[in-house]
């Protein structure tokens, strides 16, 4: 990078970390440092809501999503609206009513301490283990521009976000999201203005999305009803919904965020906007990589994005073969170029004949040219001796190799501060079930607010160690904004079952939950390993099942005072 860009990187970072401890800097008590005093406006909530949610996952890995799968992960999201309005008519009022710091807390009062401590139990699991991804993708940027172990630069991306984290709690974490999410928002539609610039002065915006269409990165909806189909229309309104359903309403990192909301209606219209622009910051997100994939049309691409893990094969007796891999990519890539040229002419002549001719010798071509880079990832994995794939360095390679000084700092930044988001969110939810499910509860109930603020302040602490220390095994995993969210689906319907079954089933004690949910995430885990649907589903099946075992089990062995609902 330029020095412009360094230094734009660095103010970036510097002010986001300090104006979040600057506004955060009085924290008094206990609910000052997990709740930020309940006194934020609608705005707010919503921001924190959104920023939580787009990590450095999902400004790194989706642009690369799109260029290798087509845009049709948006259809994950198409859940997101209705599980916003059932969060605002049946979570939020309660929560809010019985003034709770986690949504943990509500559940020994229905049931008992034990199913507390499970749920609480698995989403720590579950937030820990994905929170090490989000500390991982960022660091793949610091790997990849300045050649470090990714070791160090995972002890520096979540380093830097545990700085304020500790220091100012929630109010830190909301506060900072504010001006994130900003950053973020200017940050990708520059990214997007650049690459349609970039692009040939005889291609247009809309020619580049036709390619990208024609070559099958724009397919968007899905209504096709398979199970074993990761994206449709039909997995993402019902395995998304209960997937969004449990991770807003149960998982501590969102219900954490509008806890914080002034009343209920402000953390009513924070839900709802989050629902109404998620879905259209995703598409354009993704949007940005079915271009970045037509801008490589015209265009060599490199052979495998990862820069760092081709100087190293490129270091071994590997490297004459890997050059003969580069050098038949890029005759095929050039044999490509003429007939996408020879596609967007089609295009704009409306020549369905001579289009649906181009169309199918590049699909013919694309796959020749895949087949060449599995060949080169296989490759790479053989000198290395680990697995290995370039999904997550797509945008980023594109970013550093074509965005001029300045935009190149402000994108890094983009992307480090929207994992500074996320990992601050998790950081705090973590430290508050920690704390207020496990800590005050079960070890020390006597203690004063100063002592349970200090105490919060070493559970962060210690979680950003334990998730610094996953983030090391993250590499393995692939696109890193599937594996999280593949992550999710293995506990988050679980989660929602007992919610559901503690708001709505109120003859079913706290035996019956706390076995349907023990039973029910065994069968879970058992459907993924192996490999019966595509996980989104688990969501659904999840749920289903902790509500219909612990239906079954409450009829067969029934508790003779099942507890009633909390009101």
């Amino acid at each position: 990078m330029s020095y412009l860009d360094w230094i734009v990187l660095a103010l970036s970072l510097t002010f986001i970390v300090g104006y979040g401890i600057y506004r955060s800097r009085e924290n008094r008590n206990i609910d000052s440092y997990l709740r930020a005093d309940r006194s934020l406006p609608w705005y707010h909530v919503t921001l924190s809501l959104m920023a939580t949610q787009a990590s450095a996952i999902t400004f790194l890995s989706a642009p690369g999503q799109a260029y290798t799968d087509g845009m049709r992960f948006v259809q994950f999201y198409f859940g997101l609206p209705f599980a916003m309005i059932v969060l605002c008519i049946t979570f939020v009022p309660k929560f809010h009513k019985l003034n709770v710091f986690t949504a943990y807390e509500y559940l020994e009062g229905r049931f008992d301490l034990r199913t507390r401590s499970l749920t609480a139990g698995l989403f720590l699991l579950q937030r820990g283990l994905s929170t090490g991804l989000s500390i991982y993708a960022p660091s793949i940027i610091l790997s990849a521009i300045l050649g470090w172990d990714i070791m160090w630069t995972n002890i520096i991306s979540g380093g830097l976000v545990m700085l304020y984290t500790v220091t100012g709690g929630a109010k830190a974490v909301s506060h900072s999201h504010l001006q994130q999410m900003g950053i973020v928002t200017l940050g990708m539609v520059i990214a997007g203005f650049t690459v349609v610039k970039l692009l040939p002065d005889d291609v247009s915006f809309t020619d580049a999305l036709h390619v990208a269409g024609k070559m099958g990165k724009t397919n968007v909806i899905d209504f096709t009803f398979d199970l074993n189909n990761r994206y449709n229309v039909w997995s993402g309104i019902i395995g998304g919904f209960f997937l969004q359903l449990s991770y807003f309403g149960t998982d501590q990192s969102q219900v954490g965020r509008y806890l914080t909301g002034s009343s209920v209606g402000q953390s009513r219209l924070g839900l709802a906007m989050n629902g109404l622009l998620k879905i259209p910051m995703q598409f354009l997100i993704l949007m940005v990589g079915a271009l970045v994939f037509a801008f490589y049309q015209f265009t060599t691409p490199p052979m495998f994005f990862n820069q760092v893990k081709v100087d190293q094969v490129m270091a071994t007796e590997y490297a004459p073969e890997y050059q003969k891999l580069e050098d038949r990519h890029a005759i095929l890539q050039s044999e490509k170029r003429p007939h996408v040229l020879a596609l967007t002419e089609a295009l704009d002549k409306n020549d369905e004949v001579a289009v649906e001719r181009e169309r199918t010798y590049l699909g013919a071509a694309e796959e020749k040219v895949q087949a060449v880079r599995l060949e080169a990832q296989n490759l790479i994995s053989k000198a290395n001796g680990e697995q290995t794939n370039d999904v997550n360095y797509i945008f980023l390679r594109f970013v550093i190799d074509y965005l001029p000084a300045g935009l190149v700092g402000l994108l890094i930044a983009v992307i480090l501060l929207a994992s500074m988001g996320s990992v601050a969110a998790a950081f705090n939810s973590l430290a508050s079930t920690t704390i207020v499910d496990i800590f005050k509860r079960q070890v020390s109930k006597d203690g004063t607010d100063k002592y349970y603020v200090s105490a919060s302040r070493w559970a962060t602490f210690g979680w950003g160690v334990f998730c610094i220390i996953v983030a090391q095994y993250a590499s393995r995993l692939g696109s890193m904004i599937e594996a999280v969210n593949v992550l999710g689906s293995l506990f988050y319907g679980v989660i929602l079952g007992v919610f559901l079954v503690a708001f709505y089933f109120k003859s079913i004690g706290s035996r019956a939950v706390f076995w349907g949910a023990v039973i029910g995430e065994f069968f879970v885990i058992i459907s993924y390993w192996q490999d019966l649907t595509a996980f989104l589903w688990l969501n659904l099946i999840g749920c289903t099942l902790v509500i219909g075992f612990a239906w079954a089990i409450e009829k067969i062995w029934p508790q003779n005072e099942p507890r009633e609902a909390l009101d």
